[in-house]
């Protein structure tokens, strides 16, 4: 059963990179397949993300997993997106990580409105843009 859902997982990713989309994948056992099709279209892919709340803000601390090569292609930044496409922050990654796969890196002071429960955490590829994994991730109370 396991090997099956792994298989459509890969083949619905591959679908959706090769269309421009992303695919949500919230269960570490999927990690494995999702990830083969963004790594062979370049895409940058959030594979874990922790969420703080601090005091009416959020910090994320997020991983993300790419194929580097150096200035010339690297993930270089991860957002946080409500449902309707409102990007709530962003980190900048000013450098890329071809060394340190996968890595993880913070953000605090996230301002997401109170009627907001879960959001989405996609990371960007400077050449690929926005094609990885996604996670979605709901907040915990304030």
């Amino acid at each position: 059963m396991a090997r099956r859902l792994s298989v459509l997982v890969l083949t619905v990713s591959m679908i959706a990179a090769a269309c421009g989309g992303t695919t949500a994948t919230t269960s570490s056992d999927l990690g494995a397949a999702t990830t083969a099709a963004s790594d062979a279209a370049g895409c940058a892919d959030v594979v874990d993300v922790v969420v703080t709340a601090q005091g009416g803000t959020y910090r994320f601390d997020v991983t993300v997993a790419s194929v580097e090569t150096g200035w010339d292609k690297y993930a270089d930044r991860w957002e946080v997106v409500g449902a309707d496409g409102t990007v709530y922050g962003t980190r900048v990654l000013a450098h890329p990580h071809v060394d340190e796969q996968p890595f993880t890196r913070s953000a605090s002071g996230i301002r997401i409105p109170g009627d907001v429960s879960t959001v989405v955490v996609r990371a960007h590829d400077s050449v690929a843009g926005t094609c990885g994994d996604t996670l979605a991730v709901e907040l915990p109370d304030r």
